[in-house]
């Protein structure tokens, strides 16, 4: 059952004491071994596993006789370690490429399929005509950071292949097929990673997944590309910046400007 398999201990550990030091509550240092393992009811090859795993990612500094501090944001600029990449997504085009320009990608599968009812109403298509599917793990420096499954309508992938797709952000490929991308619709949720995604994303069965779906039209309000992405939660995060608006009875939120951040 997908119960009896949670994430490891100590990746847990990680992720708290990770977000507790993005809140800047260790300015004074990290609790010591023996203090962790009594707070999280670990043994202490669990917590050490947890301290290294942030120590890689450069967060912390561990030194004999000084105890386990954060690193200073200049130290992580200075060394290269583990500061976020950011990417705005009010322009979308740019920044999706950026994005997929300064992370590695792996081709795992990529053909021709006949779409099914839910890919041929994303598309507008027709049930059982042609569509490029195309799946991919997308990476950082710190290992995978996303499953990606992407259905492009067949016409506007005859020229791009596995070579290319390994090579160039899908986007891109399909601005150079003489696509003119426009506006894209994206939901986000979330969701268990099953074994075969679990095993591709570096992580435990039943893991929680953040589940972004995203279509994307042309100029001329045409779909042209819908994405499914299974995203790690501990390398990825989205942001937004709300502002309200509308009259002094009838203030709303709305969204001002998106970013995505990955580690």
């Amino acid at each position: 059952m997908v119960a009896s398999l949670p994430l490891p201990k100590y990746h847990r550990i990680y992720l708290v004491l990770r977000e507790q030091l993005q809140e800047g509550r260790f300015a004074a240092g990290l609790p010591g071994e023996l203090a962790l393992m009594e707070q999280f009811g670990v043994a202490r090859v669990t917590v050490r596993r947890a301290l290294e795993q942030l120590a890689r990612e450069g967060l912390i500094s561990r030194e004999p006789g000084r105890g386990t501090r954060p690193t200073e944001r200049r130290e992580r600029l200075a060394t290269g370690a583990n500061e976020p990449m950011r990417t705005h997504l009010t322009g979308l085009l740019e920044n999706l490429v950026t994005m997929g320009l300064r992370t590695s990608v792996k081709v795992l599968d990529v053909g021709t399929v006949a779409a099914s009812e839910a890919v041929a109403a994303a598309l507008g298509i027709s049930p059982g005509d042609p569509v490029q599917k195309a799946v991919r793990v997308r990476s950082t420096r710190e290992g995978p950071l996303s499953h990606i499954t992407t259905y492009v309508p067949a016409e506007l992938a005859r020229r791009f292949g596995r070579r290319e797709l390994s090579r160039k952000p899908i986007l891109l490929l399909l601005e150079e097929a003489g696509v003119q991308v426009g506006r894209a619709v994206q939901t986000i949720s979330a969701r268990l990673a099953d074994a075969e995604v679990a095993g591709h994303l570096e992580l435990s069965v039943g893991s929680a997944l953040l589940a972004v779906r995203r279509l994307i039209f042309d100029e001329q309000e045409r779909p042209v590309q819908w994405l499914h992405g299974l995203y790690r939660p501990d390398r990825y995060e989205y942001e937004m910046h709300l502002s309200r608006v509308g009259s002094i009875d009838a203030k709303v939120w709305v969204d001002t400007e998106q970013s995505a951040r990955f580690h």
